[in-house]
């Protein structure tokens, strides 16, 4: 399961809207990939669809997806929103990264 803020399922719906997307029906896509000065990283997007092999979660009213492979990395993570001093954008708050890099963006197991 990932959950969302209150404040990134504000923004997600007004960055759905900004990019034709509808918050209602279409998914934010959650995955893991190889990268980042921490060995691994995040990626977030908007999509209409899902694969046989994602895992659908809706928490907040959004509509999460995960690929299988990247699901193990991110089960209990939770989808913040900075807009503070120290940048500006989406964090993940996962309890599985024993170590993160400064950016926030890349993390290790």
């Amino acid at each position: 399961m990932i959950k969302v803020s209150d404040i990134a399922k504000k923004k997600v719906i007004e960055l759905m809207k900004e990019d034709g997307f509808n918050a209602e029906v279409d998914f934010v896509r959650v995955g893991v990939k190889s990268g980042g000065c921490s060995g691994l990283s995040y990626e977030l997007n908007f999509d209409k669809e899902n694969k046989d092999d994602d895992k659908v979660f809706e928490d907040n009213g959004i509509k999460i997806i995960v690929d299988k492979k990247s699901f193990l990395y991110l089960v209990g993570t939770t989808l913040e929103y900075s807009g503070g001093l120290n940048g500006t954008g989406f964090v993940f708050n996962n309890p599985n990264a024993t170590r993160t890099c400064g950016c926030g963006e890349s993390f290790s197991l």
